[in-house]
């Protein structure tokens, strides 16, 4: 009877874990169809650009300024040990704009905006303000939904660009006082072995990044009930989701993108 019920009870965490993925996948389809269709909300759409792109360009210029300094310092250290010094300027420009940049950016991005996405649309939907919106004739998805998942998809390539040339810098201010090396040769180094397939390919990846981070963040927020526990709920489970979504996504495109540019 114990073993009945325990298996009763797996089943229908596996049937709840279903229901919400195949919602969250509708739920994205549909926000890519109004995309599409009717008119664009261009002033939200403008100001969740401001909120997420602008607002976020701090926290992306210091990290990857940051994050370009300990990478310059790691890969150094493992360099220096096989003489091969005049390498470390090309580990971190193809270490950033291939691999390590687009992924930074999206989980931290995840971090700043999911979060306040989740929380922000979960708050309006516990004080019953999208039905306040939909009774104006309002049509509360395109105008809340689809805008911020836009914002997020053309924010993302921009903030990435701005953490790899900021990491770029970080590593470039490491190198010379390490290494003692001149700005040229280390451009020079850092962007001579690259081709367009190291810049557009791993850029073009976080399109897919800012999709996951709008839709995801949204639909726990547009769909969030409880009242305020269930604010702090759409709030937490915006990041984590994402986060995962944002790991799993990049494992496959990566694939993707060295089967077509091996």
């Amino acid at each position: 009877m114990q073993r009945f019920t325990v298996f009763r009870s797996t089943s229908a965490r596996l049937t709840l874990f279903l229901d919400s993925v195949g919602d969250l996948s509708l739920f994205g389809l549909r926000a890519i169809q109004e995309s599409f269709h009717g008119p664009v909300e261009l002033g939200e759409t403008a100001r969740q650009l401001i909120q997420i792109g602008w607002r976020s360009g701090p926290l992306v210029i210091v990290s990857g300024f940051a994050f370009g300094i300990v990478l310059a310092m790691q890969t150094g250290s493992s360099m220096v040990r096989f003489g091969a010094q005049a390498m470390i300027p090309q580990a971190i420009s193809l270490g950033l704009f291939r691999d390590v940049g687009p992924l930074i950016t999206g989980l931290l991005i995840s971090g700043r905006v999911g979060a306040g996405i989740g929380a922000e649309l979960a708050g309006m939907r516990v004080t019953e303000q999208i039905d306040a919106l939909e009774s104006l004739a309002v049509d509360s998805f395109k105008y809340l939904v689809v805008t911020r998942v836009i914002a997020c998809v053309i924010a993302l390539p921009i903030l990435t660009l701005l953490l790899n040339y900021s990491g770029l810098l970080g590593g470039l201010v490491s190198v010379l006082i390490a290494y003692h090396a001149s700005v040229h040769l280390f451009l020079n180094n850092a962007f001579g072995p690259m081709s367009w397939s190291d810049y557009i390919p791993p850029t073009a990846k976080t399109l897919v990044f800012g999709f996951i981070i709008g839709t995801v963040s949204s639909f726990l927020g547009y769909t969030a009930s409880q009242g305020a526990v269930g604010v702090g709920r759409a709030s937490t489970y915006s990041v984590v989701l994402s986060s995962l979504l944002l790991i799993l996504s990049e494992v496959i495109l990566v694939k993707i993108i060295l089967f077509w540019f091996p």
